[in-house]
């Protein structure tokens, strides 16, 4: 009965810290329902889905949303997105709704779609850049003609079961609630009206429920030592072993084998640690007052860029950043007493794009930090980092006993050891 009621136990706690995030601790995406006008049998909707996560981006295929509808409303039509099924519409005569599923799923419209399907923030394949990478960017929306709903705010029922796919598992989302009316103004600013009815929908984000390896892994090296730290064996998981390819296969000239797949299959180098992606931390330089870093990061999956990629590190000298040479950098203090975790990404049309596998998939830069006496060591991996994530995902990182150390410290404790035996053996001779 204690090994249940313990289970039970560490089941609620674990279900309710899995979708928090530390290092982003008011991170979620928030789906709003504006109804901005009534119809004879239902109302007009603005659906807006903001991104509100400082550095996890919803990358392509982009975001799918879906829900249950609380009675038997249709949907009537929609611009700016749509459902990818239609359902049974056989009841109907004449005008043929849009989609009249129970349970519908929309998608983003993609770019360069008709004028007139197209609405504001809508058109963008469904991939939205995090809130902390880029604001104004970090929203879509779409608008909705509900059909056989309520006509009024007290016959209006809210819809259920929201879920949100970005573009894979890993998203929990709420119940809707109703929230106070959003407001709008004019295009002179002039005026400010309102929405008739709004509700939220927030939606978290969890690393465990996404999958069950880690999606990246990290290495170390450093200029005092010949010896590089790899990542861990198996680091993401050896389920892809068996498929992997050697770098010079022959598999790799055939058309259309960087292709991405429905199912989003990696086709990835044969490596020990068989990650995707491995972000690799060098120190390479010790100034009188500064010292700098090379931070590179190699993608090993042919069949995948990451657009918009995104970098955090959680290092105590961040709070000390001089320069940051080929990446766009911002620091992340989530707590204000705290500033020791910032996020790299790639500069807008130079290196934003990290390639397929092969000789483009990589992206490097060097950081130049400024050195706290108080703090500043190279003893004990205190150089490298304590957490490394890679688009919003955490990387494995090598243990601790396996980081670079210093060539002079091994030394100095063998002669520490020696000199204790040549004492004792001198107290030894002298008693005689």
């Amino acid at each position: 009965m204690r090994f249940v009621i313990s289970a039970l136990f560490l089941l609620v706690l674990f279900s309710h810290a899995a979708a928090y995030d530390p290092l982003d601790p008011n991170g979620n995406v928030t789906i709003k329902w504006d109804i901005v006008s009534w119809t004879p049998d239902g109302y007009v909707a603005v659906v807006t889905i903001n991104n509100f996560q400082m550095y996890r981006h919803i990358m392509s295929p982009g975001w799918t949303v879906g829900w249950t509808w609380a009675k038997k409303e249709v949907i009537w039509s929609m611009v700016g997105a749509q459902t990818t099924e239609q359902g049974d519409c056989s009841k109907f005569k004449g005008n043929v709704p849009h989609c009249c599923k129970k349970t519908p799923t929309v998608v983003d419209l993609l770019p360069g779609v008709p004028y007139n399907q197209q609405f504001t923030n809508c058109c963008k394949g469904g991939v939205l850049p995090a809130w902390g990478q880029d604001p104004q960017a970090a929203v879509s929306a779409f608008q909705v003609s509900v059909g056989l709903a309520g006509t009024s705010n007290k016959t209006v029922k809210l819809p259920k079961n929201f879920t949100l796919l970005g573009p894979g598992p890993g998203y929990t989302c709420g119940p809707a609630k109703v929230v106070p009316s959003t407001t709008f103004l004019t295009p002179d600013r002039r005026r400010k009206t309102q929405a008739l009815m709004t509700w939220n929908v927030t939606c978290t984000y969890s690393q465990f429920l996404a999958r069950k390896n880690p999606s990246c892994c990290v290495s170390f090296s450093s200029f005092y030592n010949e010896t590089i730290t790899p990542c861990p064996s198996c680091a993401c998981g050896c389920q892809n072993k068996k498929s992997c390819v050697k770098s010079d296969s022959k598999i790799l000239k055939m058309v259309g084998v960087n292709t991405p797949r429905k199912d989003n299959a990696p086709l990835l180098q044969c490596t020990h640690h068989m990650c995707p992606v491995r972000v690799h931390w060098h120190v390479k330089l010790n100034y009188k007052e500064y010292w700098r870093v090379k931070v590179s990061i190699t993608n090993f999956n042919y069949r995948m860029n990451y657009t918009l990629w995104s970098l955090v590190i959680q290092h105590p000298n961040l709070n000390n950043v001089t320069q940051v040479f080929s990446f766009d950098y911002k620091p992340i203090v989530p707590y204000e007493s705290i500033n020791d975790t910032g996020m790299f990404y790639g500069m807008k049309y130079y290196n934003d794009l990290l390639m397929e596998a092969g000789p483009f998939g990589n992206v490097q830069s060097e950081v130049l930090l400024k050195k706290d006496e108080d703090t500043f060591t190279f003893k004990q991996g205190w150089a490298f980092p304590r957490k490394v994530y890679f688009n919003g995902d955490e990387c494995m990182l090598p243990p601790p006993d396996t980081y670079p150390f210093l060539p002079n410290s091994a030394h100095q404790d063998l002669f520490s050891i020696l000199t204790l035996i040549a004492a004792m053996l001198f107290s030894l001779l002298t008693a005689w």
